[in-house]
């Protein structure tokens, strides 16, 4: 919020500087004077009037208008004792620099009206030097009424454009953030799962190796395998956001499930037919985070996934028969939750867990297919 004093436009670059060039003319119409007198209070008034002028520039709150208001009445005297109109300039163009709203038209209503009241007395007075310069002085009065509006609409504009690029690179900044994070999240749920496999098929071998052989000869061609999938889909992931199947996922959750010894059950068509590729690569990604849990902290020997397509959204059901959440170090953040939920709530979803002889894991996202969403992936 602006405050009250803040009323000026700071930046004014060196226009006003430019502007003291042109306090050469009054002088032209001081030293026409005959009077010493009057000679005396011209230079003075002057001097005065280019002193408060640079300290309007300089100045802050109330000491603005004090400046400005002691402007305005010596360009009001120097146009009645001599005849010098162009004061008014120099004014208009400072009170459009003026960016306090309430101030500008303040300021902006009363130099118009004292200009056009000296102007007209003049003419009615017949003052013989103001007479022979009509030509500039109405271009002085088209100065009067349009330089602090121009001025002014300028300078918003260019507050305006400063807003709008800190915004733009505020914005970029806050894309490259998520992008960092939903690189770092997908890692951890590629990787997390595959180095689990990894680990799991490992153990397995260490323990038929003299038992089982070929067997064990097996699971280390498995473990082979495994990594290098996982060095491929780590590629894909830095290249690009990778899109998922939900059918190809639940291969892989049923692959990964069988080699930790636990029985996988799938209730219901992993085939969605109405379904954007976004949200099954989101409901992918936070199965492959949610059977990974499973398989390291549940204790479970049956993992059942359900799906059920409604009009409105679809439900994914992941139980297991394990622990449940009895204790305080399953499912933290370390574990992949946080980043699961703000996978959903990115595709509008929601996700809850229940402890019921075991854990319950029940996922939600709209079951709306994006047309648009399915053409681009599929490119």
């Amino acid at each position: 919020m602006q405050k009250w004093h803040s009323i000026f436009h700071r930046n004014t670059g060196l226009s006003p500087y430019v502007w003291v060039v042109f306090y050469i003319l009054p002088f032209y119409f001081i030293l026409r004077s005959s009077s010493t007198y009057e000679l005396v209070i011209g230079i003075i008034m002057i001097i005065v009037f280019f002193v408060c002028y640079v300290l309007s520039f300089v100045s802050r709150g109330w000491l603005v208008y004090f400046w400005t208001s002691l402007q305005m009445v010596i360009s009001i005297t120097m146009s009645l004792l001599f005849g010098y109109v162009y004061f008014a300039l120099f004014l208009a163009f400072f009170i459009g620099n003026i960016q306090n709203r309430i101030s500008f038209f303040t300021f902006y209503s009363i130099h118009l009206i004292t200009t056009l009241a000296t102007i007209n007395y003049q003419f009615v007075t017949k003052n013989a030097v103001f007479l022979t310069q009509i030509p500039f002085i109405l271009v002085s009065v088209i100065g009067v009424i349009l330089l602090p509006v121009t001025t002014y609409n300028r300078n918003k504009s260019d507050k305006l454009q400063g807003q709008l690029e800190d915004a733009n690179k505020r914005i970029s900044e806050l894309v490259k953030l998520e992008e960092r994070q939903r690189i770092a999240r997908d890692l951890h749920d590629t990787l997390g799962q595959k180095l689990s496999l990894i680990g799991l098929k490992s153990d397995l071998a260490v323990k038929l190796i003299n038992s089982n052989p070929i067997r064990a000869e097996a699971e280390i061609n498995d473990v082979r395998q495994t990594a290098r999938t996982a060095l491929k889909e780590v590629r894909e992931i830095v290249t690009e956001m990778r899109g998922t199947r939900l059918e190809d996922e639940m291969l892989r959750i049923e692959q990964f499930l069988n080699a930790a010894q636990i029985e996988f059950v799938l209730e219901g068509d992993p085939k969605l037919t109405n379904t954007s590729l976004l949200i099954e690569n989101v409901l992918s990604m936070c199965l492959k985070e949610a059977v990974t849990n499973i398989v390291k902290h549940s204790g479970t020997t049956t993992c059942t996934i359900t799906i059920e397509p409604t009009t409105t959204e679809l439900v994914v059901k992941v139980k297991d028969d394990g622990i449940g959440i009895a204790t305080d170090t399953l499912f933290t953040r370390g574990n992949g939750i946080r980043g699961m939920r703000e996978r959903l709530e990115f595709v509008n979803g929601s996700m809850d867990i229940v402890s019921d002889k075991g854990l319950i894991l029940i996922i939600k996202v709209p079951n709306v297919f994006n047309q648009a969403l399915e053409v681009e992936a599929g490119e």
